[in-house]
């Protein structure tokens, strides 16, 4: 039995933001139905290649993007731009405690599907509206869009590399980070909302915008700006506040040092074979080394040349401070500790035996997340989860009529 059994979802949301915080509540056994457009659904679906492979090696239409977030969920196909299409999402909504959507801010109200309606059908319902900039100011009637918002937000101007080297200029981050860090928020504003229930018995708007989280998510850059007045510029792969904590070139590949505090520093210097190096005045403390930031760096770089990097990892981590080889995501999927932890998941799909997942971080000693249902097909269980509010003609009907798939 997982934690949120007995929690009914009803997702309206597509591509990343929405589906993720979906994703985490279906993981955490609440039952979540995925409403998508009949014919097409979620604009991830056509987001291939990759795609899945079948039984017999060969594609299929199911996008690997798709599946990232869809897992545990139950596809129902409906036109929602249809009258007869909203009336099921709202006979759906009366017995429902959550609703996601992530449309443009206001753009339900035409179909009666925003807070409002559904809330005055349902008032213990909780309704997450997931949007780039939120339901109020100047630009909450506009789309919102992860690479856009990780460059509003500021978190481009501190990743990537300075300027002045090669490679040099703002960067993206590798994944989606405004999405998946809002559907990680929304998820956690909506079970504070669903606890706030039991004591109210009242549900609520949770307004949920990728530009605040990016914001907030800023964390110590920010407070670094807010105290001292200094933009923060990118520092590549080393750290604003701690030297050295950055990536090195040994003779043969990249490392990482993550070096935490001054006492690391010293056996970091014994090991590698430096041992006067903490007694440099320019090193002796963080504050210094910040100070002396470039100094050290080519101390230590043209240090680390002198052997391969599975060297250097091995004496480095025999004195206990942090470092690592950098894993490609063959490597890291191979790597025996996050195998250990379950990491990787085998579910059994429609299209395929065993279909390989990412697995939940989230362990729970007493209601452990379960991998129930593989990432569903474009209205797997339309008939299932429509019949609970329809009789089977007039299923039929809609059906016939493209307004339900």
């Amino acid at each position: 039995m997982g934690a949120l059994e007995g929690i009914r979802v009803l997702d309206l949301s597509r591509v990343l933001a929405g589906p993720w915080c979906g994703q985490i509540l279906a993981d955490l056994g609440a039952e979540v139905i995925k409403v998508e457009r009949p014919k097409t659904g979620d604009d991830t679906r056509l987001w291939g290649p990759p795609w899945m492979k079948n039984n017999q090696g060969e594609d299929t239409r199911e996008a690997a993007y798709y599946q990232s977030a869809n897992r545990n969920k139950l596809s129902v196909a409906i036109d929602i731009s249809t009258a007869e299409g909203q009336e099921l999402v709202r006979a759906l909504a009366a017995d429902s405690d959550v609703v996601i959507e992530n449309y443009k801010a206001g753009s339900l109200k035409k179909y009666g599907l925003d807070y409002d309606s559904l809330n005055a059908i349902n008032p213990k319902l909780v309704y997450c509206s997931i949007t780039g900039f939120g339901q109020t100011g100047p630009r909450a009637p506009e789309p919102g869009y992860d690479f856009i918002i990780q460059g509003m937000g500021g978190l481009m101007s501190v990743t990537g590399e300075k300027d002045n080297l090669p490679g040099g200029g703002p960067q993206k981050v590798g994944v989606a980070f405004a999405d998946l860090t809002t559907g990680l928020y929304s998820t956690i504003a909506i079970q504070a909302a669903l606890l706030n229930r039991t004591i109210t018995g009242l549900g609520q708007h949770v307004d949920m915008a990728l530009l605040d989280v990016q914001v907030a998510t800023l964390a110590n850059q920010g407070m670094n700006y807010l105290a001292s007045g200094k933009v923060p510029g990118r520092y590549g792969n080393a750290h604003a506040n701690i030297v050295p904590y950055q990536v090195f070139k040994a003779a043969d590949q990249d490392f990482i040092i993550a070096c935490g505090n001054d006492k690391q520093f010293v056996a970091l210097s014994n090991a590698i074979g430096l041992p006067d190096l903490p007694n440099d005045p320019r090193f002796t403390t963080n504050a210094l080394r910040i100070k002396h930031r470039s100094e050290i760096g080519e101390l230590l770089s043209a240090h680390f040349l002198s052997d391969n990097a599975k060297h250097w990892v091995e004496v480095i981590h025999a004195v206990k401070v942090p470092v690592g080889l950098i894993n490609n995501l063959e490597q890291a999927f191979e790597e025996p500790q996050v195998k250990a932890r379950d990491m990787l998941v085998e579910m059994q799909h429609p299209l395929k035996d065993k279909l390989k997942v990412i697995g939940s971080p989230i362990k729970l000693s007493r209601t452990p997340v379960e991998y129930k249902k593989a990432p569903p097909m474009l209205g797997e269980h339309t008939n299932e989860i429509l019949g609970r509010v329809a009789d089977a003609e007039k299923l039929a009907e809609l059906r016939s009529k493209g307004i339900i798939g």
